[in-house]
């Protein structure tokens, strides 16, 4: 049986949409987040966590009011404190509704014509704030992925054995050390899979935490590997991965958590979640640079 949050997720999904050839905002569609939280003793009213969930749109178009067409790459922004997230295929035909549509003499008035009009029509919609812009070729790449090290060039492969593929947090093991210390981790094979087409979504998954309690990498590794037979949104599977991680800690440790996601359809979703406690900067810096993870823009 469907459960509310799949039975509106499937407004579009698993469906056969025909494209829309004038702006249509109709066709967004909103996803409470309260009901997958409440699964992992998440409150909803006192979050564990600050942090946004941050889209990249490769190849939103539009066409100026003579007909000259305009693409650009669309970035967006919104907070994970807000009670909804954007359902992904309800966005893509969304954005791309505008196709066809002329608006502005010039580039630069249709674009900040589109700006105004989706940033409004997502927050009508989310009920939160929304930052948006276009990017090109031109914008800046700020590298602070040196920091991190592989998990697969940690562990022991030959003799690792991994044989759960559904969530498993019972595979997360930890140690005391006598001093907190820092640990930048990234897991390159992160999977899982739409919670209703079921359609398999592919990431790298960042994750930097301070602690006296160490986190066993391979433990850590069986433990994201055990999302690969997972059946959620790219929001939901970072959430819980940060709720399983921050229940091993200490209550002033720092924690942060961060997911890029492939694209698919053109559009990608990079959900970044961390403490209340650390450090924003680092968080800014990889939203940021999360366009450059797996889908860079020429330089």
């Amino acid at each position: 049986m469907q459960n509310h949050t799949d039975k509106i997720a499937a407004t579009h999904l698993g469906k056969r949409t025909d494209t829309k050839t004038s702006y249509d905002p109709t066709l967004l569609v909103a996803i409470p987040r309260y009901e997958n939280r409440a699964q992992y003793n998440i409150d909803n009213t006192n979050l564990p966590f600050d942090g946004w969930d941050v889209w990249h749109a490769y190849e939103f178009s539009c066409l100026t009011e003579n007909g000259i067409p305009v693409t650009r790459l669309l970035k967006l922004k919104y907070r994970c404190t807000g009670d909804y997230l954007v359902e992904s295929k309800s966005l893509k035909l969304y954005l791309n509704s505008f196709n066809m549509t002329r608006l502005g003499v010039t580039t630069e008035e249709c674009l900040d014509v589109c700006k105004s009009i989706i940033k409004n029509d997502l927050e009508t919609l989310l009920k939160t704030e929304i930052t948006l812009d276009f990017i090109d070729n031109n914008s800046k790449r700020t590298e602070i992925f040196a920091n991190f090290k592989n998990l697969a060039a940690i562990i022991d492969e030959k003799h690792l054995k991994i044989q759960n593929f559904n969530e498993s947090p019972h595979l997360l093991e930890t140690e005391n050390t006598d001093s907190s210390q820092e640990y930048f981790l990234v897991f390159d094979s992160l999977r899982s899979n739409c919670r209703v087409t079921h359609q398999p979504d592919f990431g790298d998954f960042f994750i930097y935490y301070r602690s006296s309690n160490h986190i066993k990498e391979d433990s850590l590794f069986k433990y994201l590997c055990s999302f690969r037979s997972e059946f959620h949104f790219h929001e939901e599977c970072c959430e819980m991965i940060f709720k399983r991680l921050y229940d091993l800690l200490n209550d002033d440790d720092r924690l942060f958590v961060c997911a890029l996601y492939t694209r698919r359809g053109g559009i990608d979703i990079c959900p970044v979640r961390w403490s209340q406690n650390c450090d924003g900067n680092m968080a800014e810096k990889l939203l940021d640079t999360t366009i450059y993870a797996r889908n860079g823009i020429k330089q």
